[in-house]
């Protein structure tokens, strides 16, 4: 994973901060454990919200630097990803890095232009014909779309999800690429690397 030449300073402040603050929430509660009146119940749920948020956060930060080496495209791609996932719009992106996608993918349709968000976004227009399958990305290109992905056969670690997000984990596992993926459901953004499903706070 390629992280040298990011500037961790920015996002190490932000994250200090907010884990300081749920420091803060946990000592409330600490404090609140002997009053029998008193429900835990939405404390928890604001804590684990915060947990969230930060985690969120960090992974954001991580996602830039994981691609920054392999396209200028960063700032278009967010803002497809941004709009589709406002319009909950669902969408799968395989980014490839260094290794070839070519052996676990059953190919779809060639694009062969230059990356914009216009463009990603009307792919993914819910009736587009392209709009099922994966977007292939390669530098600053769209190379193909519709693309068939292998599903993950994780069983245990991941319950209950799509076929978008057990396609982009199982490329993921297979593959060095880094794959996003939006639901359709309820617009979160995440992407997979290594086999595992990051979420991820765009904008």
């Amino acid at each position: 994973m390629q992280t040298r030449d990011c500037d961790f300073s920015p996002m190490k402040e932000t994250v200090k901060k907010e884990l300081g603050d749920i420091h803060e929430k946990i000592d409330r509660v600490i404090e609140t454990l002997d009053d029998e009146e008193h429900c835990l119940l939405k404390d928890f749920m604001q804590i684990r919200k915060a947990i969230t948020h930060v985690s969120s956060l960090a992974a954001s930060f991580y996602l830039q630097c994981y691609l920054s080496p392999f396209t200028d495209m960063i700032p278009e791609l967010s803002i497809a990803v941004q709009r589709m996932s406002r319009r909950k719009h669902g969408a799968l992106i395989a980014i490839c890095r260094k290794e070839s996608l070519d052996p676990w993918i059953q190919r779809g349709t060639p694009i062969g232009a230059a990356m914009t968000h216009s463009l990603i976004e009307s792919i993914f227009y819910p009736g587009s014909p392209l709009h099922d399958g994966a977007v292939i990305l390669k530098g600053n290109q769209i190379i193909s779309a519709a693309n068939i992905l292998p599903l993950t056969q994780q069983t245990t670690t991941y319950t209950n999800l799509g076929t978008r997000h057990r396609a982009a984990i199982g490329l993921s596992e297979k593959t060095d690429a880094l794959v996003i993926v939006v639901s359709e459901e309820t617009g979160q953004t995440s992407f997979a690397l290594g086999g595992r499903l990051y979420p991820v706070q765009l904008g």
